[in-house]
Parts: structure tokens; sequence; C-alpha cells
């Protein structure tokens, strides 16, 4: 069966691409291995799918190139997948930092997807593994257990190794390194951090209490105003999956990781507000409970000071360590054990070398016809509707040139 265009992986990226192609007259088959599609979109979010953000920018994400995404961004950009939303009637709302959500469920910006490849008249083949590809003096020919499909365009959606209990698998990577193309080593990225030998015992009492932070890993890097989350495991939270994308890129900087650096009382002057209370009666525990904004759970507040060996009331603590006081409270300096993998990440950093790409289309540059889209390219955005963005703007981009 002969198609214009056939794109493999039926994820954000890969039915946003499909519709395009589908929309401008191409003939394109949509395939994936999957019995289920769109798994990722209807989990996220809590269920209600955290689709984009008010403000998105190349700034966002993380790539060995962080000017590729711009071109993709500027020419399908969060205006443009929100117009398309409110186009379908699905209501939406902003929560923290510009991030928006369905009102009611992820289902409907699937049944949006699907919809759009209706129109396009996408045909579908799935649940339908691919055996092998291979390029062809007209295109590409692929066996698959549908049978053999072939077609002058292919398009990889097919992801990276996160979550890959719901299917998950290294094939775009593969693929790419089969047409000669480049991979940046994927590693699990927004994910939650394993805590070193000698904070696994404290981290496990403390599991289920958060605290407001600022994070950040290594100079030059952003900070992130956010939750932190203790776990049985070590630490996890917005603010800990944020900084986690950058303590893993490390590895490809040097290969020296820095440990996270934590601001644990980021609204206040933490040396002068020691000093205010330099000669009370108070612990720095019960301060930590009782003035400090926001304030400490007092279990917290109790085994942190204790794990410093801080249980003085704070008039009979000498200047020094008022000093190592402000000191590890502005800059609580961690070095994570490793991470919890891919199970547990949001998303994969790495993937298909930008360098090997047109950032204008997505196509590569040396394979006439084929593209790679979505996560499998070496393309990671923040937490808060950015991985979703740019599935959209690439895989549009890459549906108008397929």
């Amino acid at each position: 069966m002969d198609f214009d265009v056939i794109v493999i992986g039926a994820g954000a990226a890969g039915m946003m691409c499909a519709a395009q192609a589908g929309l401008r007259g191409r003939r394109v088959l949509l395939i994936d291995h999957a019995t289920k599609i769109g798994e990722r979109i209807r989990i996220s979010g809590g269920g209600r799918c955290n689709f984009t953000n008010r403000i998105v920018k190349p700034e966002h994400f993380l790539s060995q190139n962080p000017h590729f995404s711009r071109s993709a961004l500027t020419q399908f950009s969060a205006a443009d997948f929100i117009a398309l939303v409110e186009q379908y009637g699905i209501a939406y709302h902003e929560k923290t930092l510009g991030q928006l959500f369905c009102n009611d469920s992820a289902q409907q910006i699937i049944a949006l997807l699907k919809d759009q490849c209706t129109q396009g008249q996408v045909q579908w083949a799935q649940p339908c593994p691919v055996h092998s590809v291979k390029k062809t003096p007209t295109g590409f020919a692929l066996e698959t257990a549908e049978g053999r499909f072939s077609s002058q365009s292919l398009v990889i959606a097919t992801g990276g190794l996160a979550i890959p209990q719901l299917g998950a698998t290294p094939f775009g990577y593969h693929i790419a390194e089969q047409f000669g193309l480049n991979v940046i080593p994927p590693q699990p990225a927004l994910v939650p951090l394993a805590a070193a030998s000698d904070y696994v015992e404290p981290f496990g009492q403390w599991a289920g209490n958060s605290l407001n932070v600022r994070a950040q890993c290594g100079n030059n890097t952003p900070l992130f105003r956010e939750n932190l989350l203790f776990t049985h495991r070590g630490l996890s939270g917005p603010a800990i999956l944020q900084v986690s994308s950058y303590w893993q890129q490390q590895a490809y900087q040097g290969g020296k990781k820095h440990p996270i650096s934590l601001n644990l009382l980021p609204d206040l002057d933490i040396p002068a507000w020691l000093q205010s209370h330099r000669a009370v009666k108070l612990t720095l525990a019960q301060l930590l409970t009782q003035t400090a904004q926001p304030a400490w759970p007092k279990r917290i507040a109790q085994a942190w000071c204790d794990l410093k060996g801080w249980r003085k009331p704070m008039a009979e603590h000498s200047n020094k360590e008022i000093m190592a006081m402000s000191e590890a409270l502005g800059a609580w300096m961690l070095m994570p054990a490793g991470t919890l993998g891919y199970a547990k990440a949001e998303v994969t950093l790495g993937g298909v070398d930008t360098e090997a790409l047109s950032s204008k289309t997505m196509a590569s540059k040396t394979v006439p016809g084929l593209y790679f889209i979505g996560e499998v390219v070496d393309v990671t955005g923040w937490l808060g509707g950015y991985n979703f963005q740019w599935a959209w703007s690439s895989g549009w981009v890459a549906g108008q040139s397929a």
C-alpha cells in the first residue's frame, strides 16, 4: 500500500503531524504499536492535560543546540494551539506559572487530534508493530505486522524512553542510527532524584512533607521557585523535577555533575532574619515553624536542625554557628545519588542530534524525506506544558513539509 507520508507514532507530535499533512491533501498513514493511543496525553496533568503554557520561549528547553526550537515554536506557537483548543470549545484554566489545563478531561485533547486526523483523511494501522524500515529510490519501505507499506516521506514520532509501562521504546533512536544520524545519549529527565546514602533514612522519615524552595543546579542555570517533596527514596516535587534535567545535562558538559542548591527560605533575607532573632530563647527549629514565611512543618524543622546539630536556643549559638545556619538555609547543597529512572521520569533528555535536522521542517539534512519530531529529538522542555508545545510545534512544521 503506497502513501505520500507515513508517520510512526500516534502520540501528541505524531497525530499533529499526520493531521496537518492530511489537511494539505497528502495521503497519510499513521502507525502505532500500542493498543491505545495518546496514553501520555491521557495521564498528563492528573488526567486534565497541561497542554501548553501561556509563555513559551526557546530558553524553556534544554538541547545541545539551545536555539534549535526557535523556528518551530515561532511557526506554530502556544497561541496557535490555544486557538485550536478554543475552536473545539474545550474549556481550560490557568494554574501557576502560566500552565494551561483542560477543565474537564485530557480525553478532549485526544479527541481534538483524532478529529483533525479524520478531517485530513488519515488512515490508521494500530496496533501495528514495525519490523523494518528501508530506503528505496522513491522513499521508504516498511515491513509491519499488517504487511508492507511504502511512502515518499517518513516521520518518526515514537518518543523517548520515559514511562516504559506505557510502551516507550528506543525505536526512534535505532532508526536514526540506521540512517547515520547521531543520537545524543538519552537520560531520564523531569525525574525524582535519589538521596545519597547519608540522607536516605532522614528523607524516609520526612516522606510526604514538602517545602517551598528556590532550586538551582550549577551556575548559569535557571532558578526554580516551586515545592520540594521529600520521599522514601529521595526528593521529588516540581522544584526537583525541574532541576533534575539540568543535573542530568551536566553529564554532556564535561561529565562533572554539580550538587543541587536549595534556598529553603526564598521569601526571606536570611542573614537579617537570623540576626533579628539572635537573642531569643527559641531554637532555630521553633523559629522555622513560628516566624518563617512560609512556616515549616514541625516535623521537618526539628529533624533538619537535629541533622545539623542546632538544638540550642538562638541566644546560645556563636556567630560562626549563626553564619553556618544562614549558609545552609540559603544554599543547602545536596549531591543526589542518581535518579529514579525512566519509570518515574516525565520525559527523556537527549535524542536525535539537532545538528542532523532542519529546524524549519524537522527533516533530516542527509536522508531526503526522513523527519524526526517530538520527544525523540534532542529538545526537552521544562515542566509546565512545554513538552506538549514542542510536540505540537515540531509536529505541525513537519506536517507542512512531509
